[in-house]
């Protein structure tokens, strides 16, 4: 298989590499990070303005990095799915991707750091998930599930950032909520490879679809969403402590309708999809339904949040619209 050549065409330090690498980065789904990491900041009790920008910054900004990064070690199948990327077309190198992204992750895990030493720790072995991600991404019982857990700890070090205790995590109603980001994440990845099957296959890529096929890993995209939105729906139905119609309360549930929707949406279509290029007609309301479904959460904890949340919504579709390739999510 052949691969683009090591040297790059752009200099890392200019326009046309911050255009490649943003490229690279998939802004349209760093808002997957920034709900992820807004539902683990929504435990910390107060927060300055800085901490609060600092620490969105820092999660939004991570799955850009992250993609980045793994995207070093798929070049094979990418340069089959998705020919449009900077690094299957040889305009920035591996070596610039993997240091830019290393740079910038060092970067988001210092922020969370700084609220918590802990989270130098869990941010390291989040960074060697990433960069061991492709292993487990060839073999079918890895995948969904290996990434997964990798969001798990970026939501865990939002919510430790605060200064959270490390018991905590396994405590009602927070041990809810990262299994509602496991569940729900592992859908995502799973349904993402609806759409890479014929580039998958021939480069040893055995995901769940290229062994099992599609009809099979749909009805396990099944169940993760709804193993998904039961944990989401403990969480806000648990939260109900009366029957006052208050703004907060409002939003949780019109977000958590509004994800159950989606979600619907998505499965029914991807029980339909019988190529690649129909994939991302399901691959897209899998996204809307995780960004809508965490926003729920965090109204649970910070229902003065809902404004924002609903604008961050809103900021993610205009920019699903206009990424490069309408075929890929």
């Amino acid at each position: 298989m052949s691969t683009p050549q090591n040297t790059a065409l752009v200099k890392t330090i200019s326009t046309a590499f911050l255009r490649a690498y943003i490229i690279t980065m998939r802004p349209y789904l760093m808002f997957v990070s920034g709900i992820t990491g807004l539902v683990g900041m929504s435990f910390i009790p107060r927060m300055t303005t800085f901490s609060f920008v600092l620490r969105f910054a820092a999660s939004f900004l991570s799955y850009g990095f992250g993609q980045a990064l793994t995207d070093c070690f798929q070049i094979d199948t990418d340069s089959l799915s998705s020919p449009y990327r900077p690094l299957t077309r040889g305009i920035i190198s591996r070596l610039q991707a993997c240091g830019v992204s290393v740079v910038g992750l060092t970067f988001c895990i210092s922020v969370f750091a700084s609220g918590n030493p802990t989270n130098l720790l869990l941010g390291v072995v989040a960074g060697t998930g990433l960069a061991t991600y492709t292993y487990f991404k060839r073999r079918w019982w890895g995948g969904p599930f290996y990434n997964a857990w990798i969001v798990a700890v970026l939501c865990s070090m939002a919510f430790l950032s605060g200064g959270g205790r490390f018991a905590e995590l396994i405590s009602q109603p927070m041990a809810w909520v990262l299994l509602a980001v496991f569940a729900g994440y592992a859908n995502f990845v799973l349904s993402g490879y609806f759409k890479d099957i014929e580039a998958d296959r021939p480069t040893g890529y055995f995901t769940l679809p290229v062994v099992f096929g599609r009809r099979a890993s749909a009805w396990i995209s099944d169940l993760f969403a709804l193993v998904a939105a039961g944990f989401a729906l403990v969480v806000i139905a648990g939260s109900e402590t009366g029957l006052r119609l208050q703004i907060g309360t409002a939003a949780r549930w019109a977000f958590f309708i509004g994800a159950i929707g989606t979600s619907a949406l998505a499965q029914w279509r991807l029980h339909k999809v019988n190529t690649d290029a129909e994939a991302h007609r399901a691959i897209a309301p899998v996204v809307h339904s995780y960004i809508l479904l965490l926003s729920a959460l965090t109204c649970v904890q910070k229902p003065e949040w809902s404004v924002f949340l609903v604008l961050f919504y809103i900021s993610f579709i205009l920019v699903l619209r206009i990424r490069p390739e309408q075929h890929q999510i």
